[in-house]
């Protein structure tokens, strides 16, 4: 749903890819197909963004993945850049944790890694509310677009929230 609603509202977005030559890439169910791809060894995003993030007009930066407590965790401390704001942790597009290790989403892992961005200042927040605070308004000319993807039930991770 992210990407989707990115591409309705005209909000840029990119994929980063951990080492896709060696854990494959993106699969096409999460349906960011055409998005720009940005392959990284680094378990922080801000490296290989920072072409992106160098630009003054970004003010915030919605931050997404599959592995919580790796990937998206070590991208949000590098989210700061010149043009302000924090990363925030998307919670219902923030998958799991230890995903590619054949262990399961871990609950445990993914609770403490969104707590952790939490506490340092990231607002976590659901796929839906972030649309609707992109929209501000069911008279945006988007809303209709939008809609169908707010009326879509989230995907069950299995995982919970854990106290935040």
């Amino acid at each position: 749903m992210p990407w989707q609603g990115c591409r309705i509202l005209g909000v840029r977005a990119l994929v980063a890819e951990q080492r896709p030559e060696v854990l494959g890439g993106t699969v096409p169910e999460l349906g960011a197909g055409g998005l720009p791809r940005l392959p990284k060894t680094a378990f922080s995003v801000a490296g290989a963004a920072e072409p992106l993030l160098g630009d003054p007009r970004i003010r915030h930066v919605l931050l997404c993945g599959i592995e919580a407590h790796a990937c998206v965790l070590g991208s949000q401390p590098d989210g700061a850049h010149p043009g302000g704001g924090v990363w925030g942790g998307v919670w219902g597009a923030v998958w799991g944790s230890r995903c590619n290790l054949g262990r399961g989403p871990s609950q445990t892992e993914r609770a403490l890694a969104l707590a952790r961005m939490r506490q340092a200042g990231a607002f976590v927040s659901s796929c839906e509310s972030l649309l609707l605070l992109l929209l501000r308004d069911s008279a945006h000319p988007k809303f209709r677009q939008i809609l169908p993807l707010l009326k879509e039930p989230p995907p069950d991770t299995g995982l919970i929230l854990g106290g935040l």
